[in-house]
């Protein structure tokens, strides 16, 4: 193996935060942004399949100190990300979005505001604001892909293209903005080979960071009422752990696995229920790749991306 990343076999966001940090940072997941363009009707009214009431920010606080309360039960640090994660983080009112994060990258113990939204909110007015910001603090920006199959993302109600995705990042990247992709497996209808071939295009693409999702459906979402109808196979916790050790053997070093599993509200999770102890999903992922000798990276050959290494 070429490389290790303290105890990990993947280059995992705790060590890039400790290599430009010099400590871990805890999350604070603020809900800053109300809306979504799929789900005000500007492109429908049902939002993405799997996305939840709440924008998918199940876990998000709308105030930073009372999510700061919070995280010193777990983090004795005194260094945050704010993320706003709920909804699509550079849609609605622009004036509005700017005072808010402009507040939020003002507090001393804020080193860096993630916000995740979708490539089709991302006009010249709201990438100025972005790279206005980036000037301030670090701006990360988190894309929801999912899949680059287009049958796939109409299934889902995405409601863009792939060409979309790659153009909002090209705009990002000439304003050096770090992005990271979020990517769900167990889709249904998705194989093997088309979830790898998501995989292998974004390694492909200027990105710095990814979260890779396993699928789980939870109440209250139009996805839940499709499952309980239609019922589809989903990953078991062995066939997951290949997938994602398939996947991270096809990254390039440079990228920061952010995620590797998914966090399902455990009071509205109806499928996988494994997924609801998470330290010991970790600790298991961690042993299957010991014992695969898997490692990021490993079915690269390195010459083909020299841009980005």
């Amino acid at each position: 193996m070429s490389k290790m990343w303290l105890d990990k076999r993947f280059h995992s966001l705790d060590f890039h935060l400790k290599e430009v940090y010099g400590q871990k940072l805890y999350k604070i997941s603020l809900a800053v942004a109300n809306s979504c363009p799929n789900r005000d009707g500007t492109l429908s009214t049902k939002g993405c399949l799997f996305c939840s009431e709440k924008g998918s920010g199940d876990f998000a606080d709308t105030v930073l100190k009372k999510g700061k309360a919070q995280s010193e039960r777990k983090y004795t640090g005194d260094k945050y990300i704010a993320y706003s994660q709920a909804f699509t983080g550079t849609y609605g009112d622009l004036n509005y979005l700017r005072q808010h994060y402009e507040e939020i990258i003002a507090h001393p113990d804020v080193q860096i505001l993630a916000i995740a939204t979708r490539p089709d909110c991302l006009d010249d007015q709201v990438l100025d604001m972005l790279s206005s910001l980036n000037e301030k603090k670090p701006i990360w920006v988190e894309l929801g892909l999912q899949t680059i199959h287009e049958q796939t993302a109409n299934f889902l109600n995405r409601g863009f293209s792939l060409a979309t995705f790659s153009k909002a990042l090209e705009d990002l990247r000439k304003r050096n903005i770090p992005v990271i992709t979020h990517v769900i497996f167990g889709l249904p209808g998705e194989t093997r080979e088309m979830m790898m071939e998501t995989i292998k295009y974004l390694n492909q693409m200027d990105i710095q960071g990814i979260k890779i999702h396993l699928l789980y459906i939870t109440e209250g979402t139009p996805l839940a009422d499709y499952y309980k109808k239609h019922p589809f196979p989903l990953p078991e916790i062995t066939e997951y752990f290949s997938l994602l050790g398939e996947a991270l053997c096809n990254l390039r070093e440079d990228i920061v696995i952010h995620r590797l599993t998914g966090d399902g509200p455990k009071d509205t999770l109806i499928a996988p229920l494994w997924t609801k102890d998470k330290r010991q999903v970790l600790n298991k992922m961690n042993a299957y790749f010991k014992a695969h000798n898997i490692w990021q990276g490993k079915e690269i050959s390195y010459d083909r991306h020299p841009e980005f290494i």
